[in-house]
């Protein structure tokens, strides 16, 4: 395995349109989200909470275009485009919260993140072959994203080219000694929290340096790293695979997992100081910005390498 840095990255040619989309996404409406869905909600310990920050989402999903449904027992959220199409980006997110904890950051950024790069598509002047899963219970063992993967999906009309899976995007910190390196890892990165992680195994190591040249190119100012899991490492390193994306690898699909670290950065982890003024609602402005920038690249070519080349 091996890190690499938007830093490093080409930069290329910004699209007009797709920049008029980012500037549609502000800060204030990411605080709003964040704030309204920082509530309790875990699936058995706060069902009425969870069912209603669900039936949210739907609300706010179709007032952007999307059809949607609920899906499978995990209560999963399912926003797709107008139109047919043979092949989907997925973009998702877990809605759920620990017990008693209102997760602002685990996972209410991500969840925002992922309404306002909804937002932004929407206003596309076609249909895009991108849609939106809120799944649920990611804290009880992954379950609402594996009945997916396993249940929903094979019968789907369509196939998925990729996965970007948002775990906890909204903290950051510029101190030395904000952020550490999981025990193990063997990889050294900076002691500051200030960039997003991104995290491909080898089927989406094409898709990330994908990614980093668009992070290049559209927000130069949020430092981005990856880190490139080669020859089915990620069986080995049971922390690589503690959320959403860890579905979609086991069924072969390329998925990209965006985060900025949790625990190994966010004090807050798990704990009900996970509150959204503890957010840094630039960085995740950013975070936002190359995710729409990213995802919209994506869609309007209709070949991204995923894979890891044979060399």
């Amino acid at each position: 395995m091996n890190l690499v840095h938007s830093r490093n990255a080409k930069s290329g040619v910004a699209s007009a349109k797709i920049g008029e989309l980012l500037d549609s996404i502000t800060e204030e409406q990411l605080r709003k989200w964040v704030e309204r869905i920082s509530v309790p909600r875990h699936f058995a310990a706060e069902p009425q909470a969870n069912r209603a920050t669900g039936a949210w989402l739907s609300e706010l999903f179709e007032s952007f275009g999307f059809r949607t449904q609920t899906q499978g027992r995990f209560r999963n959220i399912l926003a797709l485009p107008q139109g047919e199409f043979k092949q989907m980006i997925l973009v998702g997110a877990h809605y759920d919260s620990v017990p008693m904890c209102p997760s602002a950051d685990d996972n209410g950024s991500a969840v925002a993140a992922m309404l306002a790069c909804a937002a932004a598509c929407s206003l596309w002047h076609t249909a895009l072959p991108v849609m939106f899963v809120a799944f649920n219970c990611e804290e009880d063992g992954l379950a609402g994203s594996r009945d997916f993967v396993t249940s929903w999906f094979p019968n789907a009309p369509f196939k998925i080219r990729s996965a970007h899976i948002l775990e906890m995007v909204g903290y950051a910190s510029s101190a030395h000694g904000s952020q550490r390196v999981p025990a193990g890892l063997p990889v050294k990165i900076s002691d500051r929290g200030d960039f997003l992680g991104l995290l491909a195994n080898r089927l989406s190591i094409g898709l990330m340096d994908f990614l980093l040249g668009h992070a290049a190119t559209y927000t130069p100012q949020l430092p981005v790293t990856g880190l490139k899991v080669r020859l089915g490492l990620e069986k080995h390193f049971s922390v690589l695979s503690r959320s959403d994306h860890a579905p979609f690898w086991a069924q072969q699909i390329p998925a990209l997992m965006w985060t900025d670290t949790s625990e190994f950065r966010n004090p807050n982890y798990h704990l009900r100081t996970d509150t959204p003024d503890t957010l840094d609602y630039a960085f995740l402005w950013k975070v936002t910005q190359l995710l729409t920038a990213s995802v919209l690249e994506q869609a309007r070519r209709p070949v991204i390498p995923s894979a890891e080349p044979a060399n």
